[in-house]
Order: structure tokens, then sequence, then C-alpha cells
């Protein structure tokens, strides 16, 4: 009983002093990596193990063959044990960082959901105070001479029209989001969905004295489904006019890179801070304190949803949509699969 209580205390001796070392390891690697202390923890474990199997197995005084029997065995099972532990650690460091990037996901996407609501709540409460205010002066005929009926009438359709757009972008979003949307795929040729919305911006951009330049020639055939393409080209273009300042121009080139095609809506608008640029497709992200369409815009605010839509629809062709600042102002180049043939 005695031999077996000193065996004991020799071997939580040489276990302590490992222990009492990998504490202090783990203490100044505090700030490392997951996968660093999962291996640090185990490779103590171990060498604890086999500090107290060598430190009992020479105080017994085996021959020198029986020791060697015992430090092989003991050092295969340590081999094994860090082994398994390192390759274990790793998939539990991969995935605490995946959890992790997928809460930050979550409580983005949240907030944007938040925001949303609020933004788009605000956008409709202030064009449903007017519609109800010119329609309420309509009906008691505080107002009878036929130019401010008019102008009145005018007002109502473009307000309507405004909030029209809107839904229609919550719509689009939401089957967006809900994985929804099902593209018919042919081949577009990207010169003639450019030329559309050129034309439907036109009358924004020549408000406003912004020249709208295009290339002439060299545009691709791109695999889309057009409607969506269009939609795509149309929000580019109309978010680089609506930021653009007066007398400023927005340029729109394309071209094709081996199985790849691209498209590039350039603006003067002078650039957008570093910090936004990450955030610039988020749902609901407009990138300046004021909720309100900026002037000179004729009210055509998109609730902050347009680069929103933009990204999802390109991301449903498989592409992919980027951005960054140029001398005069920013850059989008939307890159979808070409055409073959």
């Amino acid at each position: 009983m005695r031999d077996l209580a000193l065996i004991f205390v020799m071997a939580l001796g040489a276990a302590l002093g490992i222990g009492l070392a990998g504490a202090l390891a783990l203490r100044l690697l505090r700030h490392r990596s997951i996968t660093v202390h999962v291996c640090v923890l185990l490779a103590v474990t171990v060498t604890a193990v086999v500090a107290g199997v060598v430190t009992v197995a020479q105080a017994m005084f085996l021959s020198r063959h029986d020791l060697q029997v015992v430090l092989l065995t003991v050092a295969a099972a340590a081999a094994v044990s860090l082994a398994i532990g390192w390759y274990f650690g790793r998939r539990l460091a991969a995935a605490a960082i995946w959890a992790d990037q997928a809460r930050e996901r979550e409580r983005r996407i949240e907030k944007g959901r938040r925001d949303l609501v609020a933004w788009v709540s605000h956008d409709l409460r202030t064009p449903l105070a007017g519609l109800r205010a010119m329609a309420e002066a309509l009906e008691d005929r505080v107002v009878d001479d036929p130019t401010t009926v008019a102008e009145y009438h005018r007002r109502i359709r473009v307000q309507t029209d405004r909030m029209t757009r809107l839904v229609d972008d919550l719509f689009e979003l939401s089957r967006i989001n809900a994985g929804a949307l099902r593209l018919s795929l042919t081949a577009v040729p990207l010169g003639e969905v450019v030329s559309d919305a050129l034309a439907g911006a036109a009358p924004l951009a020549a408000a406003r004295r912004i020249r709208l330049v295009a290339a002439e020639s060299g545009w691709p055939t791109v695999l889309a489904s057009e409607p969506e393409l269009a939609r795509v080209v149309g929000n580019l273009l109309l978010n680089a006019v609506r930021y653009t300042p007066d007398d400023g121009t927005v340029r729109v080139d394309a071209g094709r890179e081996q199985d790849d095609a691209w498209l590039a809506v350039a603006d003067t608008c002078g650039g957008i801070p570093e910090e936004d640029l990450p955030r610039l497709f988020d749902v609901a992200f407009r990138g300046e304190p004021a909720r309100t369409p900026r002037s000179g815009t004729n009210g055509e605010g998109s609730g902050g949803l347009g680069l929103a839509i933009v990204r999802g629809l390109v991301e449903a062709h498989d592409g992919r949509v980027d951005v960054q600042n140029t001398t005069e102002g920013c850059r989008f180049v939307v890159r979808l699969p070409a055409a073959t043939g």
C-alpha cells in the first residue's frame, strides 16, 4: 500500500509540474486562435501522462528493454492523441468562426430589416400625407381654379407613381430573398438593354444637365433573363444620375473577358466614403444621414432598395457586382456569364 501511495505521489508531482507549465503557456497564448488553445491543452494532458509514466517507470528500476517498451507505447499513444486533437481542434475553430460570422450576419440582416421598415414607413407616410391633403382640398373645393386643380392632379399622379415603384421594389426584393425568383435565361444583346435603359434615364438626366455617354461598339451578348437584366441596368443608371451633381457625366461601357461579360457604369459623384463601400448593396443603406430623397431627384427615391435589388438579381444570374472609387466618382461593374456561340 505504501508503494502504491509513493507511486501516486511521484506521478502526481510530475503531472502537476507539466500542468503548471501548460497553464502558463495558455495564459501567454490567450490571444491566439482556438486551434492553438486546443492543441496546447491536449499537449499538456498527453505530456502530463507521459511524464507520470516515465517517472514511475524509472523509479521501478525496470530493465532497459522494458523501459523502452513502456516509452514506445506511451509515445505511440501520445502521437495519435496529438494528431486527433490537432485535426478536431481545427474543425472546432472553423465551426466557431463560422458560427460567429453567422451570428454577425444575422444581426446585420435583422438590423437591415428594422431599418427597412422604418425608412419605408417614412417614405410612404410622407407622400400619403400629401395625397390626403390634396384630396381633401379638392373634395372641399378649397381650390377650384383649373390651373391649381390640374397641378394637384399632376402631383397626385407623381406621388402615386413613386409609391408604386417603392412597392414594386419591395415585392422584387421579397422574391429574391425568398428564393422565389425564376429566371428564363436566353442570349440577350447587352447593347439593346443599355439603349432602353438610357432612354428611360434621359428625362431625369436632361433636367439636371447630366450627360449620358455610352460606348458605340463592343457590346457583348450575355446569358440572362432580359426583364431582370433590364432592371439591373436601369437601377444602376438611375442611381448614378441621382447622385451625380448637375452638369456631371454618367458613362456606360462593356466588354468581354474569356467566359464572362462585364458592364460598367461610372459617374462623377465625387466618390463614396471607403467605410461605406462594403455596405453599399445592403438593404435600405443610403449612405447619407437624411432619409428623404436628395433634392433634384424628383422624389424618385427607392427606399435604399435599388442597389440591393441589383446585387440580388446579379447573383441570381451566377454573376457578381462590385464598386470602386475613381478619380471623379465611382464605378459599378457587373459581371455575368457570356452567351456562347
